[in-house]
């Protein structure tokens, strides 16, 4: 048997009924990432000896006869923009590769309690600074339905990792895209929750207004349960919502599609977008008619102002939250290159700052610094808060007519590894139809609705179907991934790593 290709859904009833143990399921999965990690390069760290540990204390209260949860001895990966206390947590960045937190993220600490089984952290987007985790100071990861493309951004270790069975689930942070669209290029499921509903402490924070800590699962209804686990109000953040969170798993399996109102949106099939995607989504769409619901042409005005708008607001709030990284704190930043004999504290900054950050980093910087100068904030900062204030009133008005939306992740499938790495631009746009889900709040989901070639013809790679919810009806877009998921046969096509 492999464990490794277990859901944990199977995983945990397996434990239960003892047919395997924690730490023959770590094992597995160690195993797993040592043969194929050099491949695929999903983590910076991998933690076996926690790991272990871990597992063996899942294996103890098993024994002694002790209820576990859901989540106790399921092997995951965290992304590296999530502290974990004492285990390297590097942002994937030059400035932070030292660095060991004296304390867990919110959500870690969660899982922790209910018996993690920690393997490592996975790889990013330095700072989460990216779409296609080519951003990392450290590495390339790889898609593995193809090991020359990418696996998106800015979770790509996270997306990667689960495809590959490297990991069970994965904890990653969706900021405007990031655990959305590199699950569609990945074929995994992507669950980012309503804007407030997981706690963000612990969170190295990249846009505070818009960051998402979120969900990597093989299954919907794994990211249900995993999503109850770690969902709730938190005293140490003050964005953390505390309205109530439901054991959705529990009602998953009653789920129907029938009299669902879906609405499509228009802007979201625009010219120029992957042919081979688009029929994929059509079909997805089409099949929930089939089951019973109602499919509603609707429009969302204001959505193609989206990427510019998150393009405003996420580099003003980066070069403000980047500001605290001057290579002395958190970590001391350290390279060969870097041999200067400090004059005074603002060469010291310049020169530490100037390497440890990556280009992506400078540049989202420089653009934020601008934006918010004294002369450009009423034009451009100010503005585009106004704008998204307009994206969120359309989102506002669709949902008084239906329950829920569906529209492509990406206008394409995983692109070539370097395709856009001369212009940043092109990169940016790969945000077109998840960004302004993030700007409105909204939770979403990404679920594998089939494959398709690129314009090029060449091999096939996964496509998802983006389903997108009123503010915190989490429960809404699970159930209607939940039915989809039901009536295909997605899971059963795996990735081949050579």
């Amino acid at each position: 048997m492999k464990l490794y290709e277990l859901t944990i859904q199977e995983t945990h009833r397996g434990l239960k009924d003892k047919k395997f143990s924690a730490v023959e399921v770590a094992e597995d999965y160690l195993a797993r990432i040592k043969k194929i990690d050099g491949k695929v390069k999903s983590f910076i760290t991998v933690t076996e000896k926690t790991a272990l540990e871990q597992a063996k204390e899942v294996d103890k209260k098993i024994k002694q006869g002790e209820e576990i949860n859901s989540l106790a001895g399921i092997p995951a990966s965290i992304k590296d923009v999530i502290v974990t206390k004492d285990i390297l947590s590097t942002a994937a960045s030059n400035i932070l590769k030292n660095y060991l937190p004296p304390f867990d993220a919110t959500a870690v600490k969660k899982l922790k309690n209910k018996g993690l089984v920690l393997l490592g952290k996975v790889n990013c987007d330095a700072f989460a600074h990216g779409a296609s985790t080519e951003n990392s100071d450290f590495f390339t990861t790889h898609n593995p339905w193809d090991l020359e493309r990418a696996p998106g951004g800015s979770s790509g270790g996270s997306a990667a990792a689960v495809a590959a069975d490297e990991c069970e689930y994965s904890l990653g942070t969706d900021t405007g895209g990031s655990i959305r669209q590199p699950a569609s290029f990945c074929g995994v499921v992507g669950l980012k929750p309503s804007y407030g509903r997981i706690s963000r402490y612990g969170l190295m924070s990249m846009t505070s207004s818009t960051d998402c800590l979120s969900i990597i699962a093989k299954s919907v209804a794994d990211a249900a349960i995993i999503l109850k686990e770690i969902a709730g109000k938190d005293k140490k953040d003050g964005t953390a919502s505390d309205i109530p969170v439901g054991d959705y798993f529990s009602v998953l399996e009653n789920s129907d599609a029938r009299d669902l109102k879906i609405g499509v949106p228009e802007e979201y099939f625009t010219e120029g977008m992957n042919p081979e995607v688009e029929i994929a989504v059509k079909n997805a769409i089409s099949k929930f008619k089939d089951l019973g619901s109602e499919i509603i042409p609707v429009s969302l005005p204001h959505a193609k102002y989206a990427v510019p708008v998150y393009y405003i607001i996420t580099p003003s709030e980066i070069s403000s939250n980047l500001a605290r990284y001057d290579g002395m704190r958190y970590a001391k930043f350290e390279t060969e290159n870097l041999k200067f004999e400090t004059k005074n504290l603002l060469d010291s900054y310049l020169k530490i700052r100037g390497q440890g950050f990556g280009a992506e980093a400078k540049r989202r910087i420089m653009l934020g610094s601008y934006v918010l100068s004294a002369g450009y904030y009423d034009a451009y900062y100010l503005k585009a808060q106004k704008v998204r204030a307009l994206i969120k009133k359309d989102f506002e008005e669709v949902f008084e007519r239906v329950d829920i939306l569906m529209a492509p992740v990406s206008p394409n499938v995983a692109f070539k590894i370097g395709a856009h790495s001369d212009n940043p631009l092109e990169m940016y746009l790969e945000d077109i139809f998840v960004s302004a889900v993030s700007l409105a709040g909204l939770p979403a989901i990404s679920v594998p609705c089939g494959f398709a070639k690129d314009k090029n013809n060449s091999k096939e790679m996964p496509v998802g179907l983006q389903i997108i919810g009123r503010p915190f009806d989490e429960l809404g877009i699970l159930k209607a991934g939940y039915v989809y998921e039901k009536n295909t046969e997605w899971r059963k096509r795996r990735p081949e790593i050579k």
